[in-house]
């Protein structure tokens, strides 16, 4: 999903980016108001403004960089459409009518018993403003633990999800699926990556993909990407 100057989707109770030139009493930083050049400042948070890909260091105690830990950006992929179960009771992290991405969900559309090395979900329905949408207080959908735990055993190292997190919106900050997803902090996998608030249009298809995982190299736990997918054909 694409960021800019208050557009585009916003989560975690954010203010909107902010895209502005620098302006001083030396300097323009925008040729319509005189200056030589555009030059602008830009503030976000990868969490909550634009698709992005986070490390282990977005829950760890010790600083961890998605730009170290994640060398390699191509990988064999999967798409997958799911429609969330909408939860009838309350119990463990989940409330009733909350909607969640169950192992079941998943199995049902999932073709093998084996997994690529990336999995792309996307939820149905596949409404666009999911590129413009205000997540904050909406309790959106999310992953059940068992789910997580089950791609993690299945060879799962990198998720890439529609939502702005795997983990319940308000969840007294236990954040258990990127706990399973890493398996920190006993066995941590340092090399799994997630990716949430990507967008899948709907002429791509479920199926086989090449993943090209770009994204920023800033040293950080997470940073803005650009997911691409490249369609698999047989000769």
């Amino acid at each position: 999903m694409a960021m800019g100057n208050g557009t585009g989707p916003r989560a975690w109770y954010l203010e909107g980016a902010n895209i502005s030139p620098v302006m001083n009493e030396h300097f323009v930083g925008k040729v319509s108001l005189g200056g030589a050049v555009n030059f602008n400042n830009i503030s976000f948070n990868p969490h909550g403004h634009i698709t992005h890909t986070e490390c282990v260091g977005h829950i760890s105690k010790e600083f961890q960089s998605v730009n170290q830990l994640v060398r390699q950006f191509f990988y064999l992929s999967k798409v997958l459409t799911v429609t969330p179960e909408i939860m009838d009771d309350s119990h463990g992290r989940n409330e009733a009518g909350d909607r969640v991405i169950t192992r079941a969900c998943i199995e049902k559309v999932l073709a093998s018993q084996t997994s690529p090395e990336a999995l792309v979900i996307r939820t149905h329905p596949n409404d666009p403003w999911k590129l413009v949408r205000e997540y904050s207080n909406t309790n959106p959908i999310y992953v059940s633990c068992d789910a997580i735990e089950w791609l993690v055993s299945m060879g799962v190292n990198h998720l890439l999800l529609d939502v702005p997190s795997v983990d319940r919106e308000s969840d007294g900050g236990k954040l258990l699926g990127h706990h399973a997803f890493w398996e920190y902090p006993l066995n941590t996998a340092y090399h799994r990556s997630i990716t949430e608030l990507i967008f899948v249009p709907e002429e791509i298809e479920d199926g086989e993909y090449l993943l090209d995982l770009q994204f920023a190299p800033i040293e950080n736990d997470a940073s803005p990407s650009r997911p691409v997918l490249y369609k698999i054909h047989e000769f």
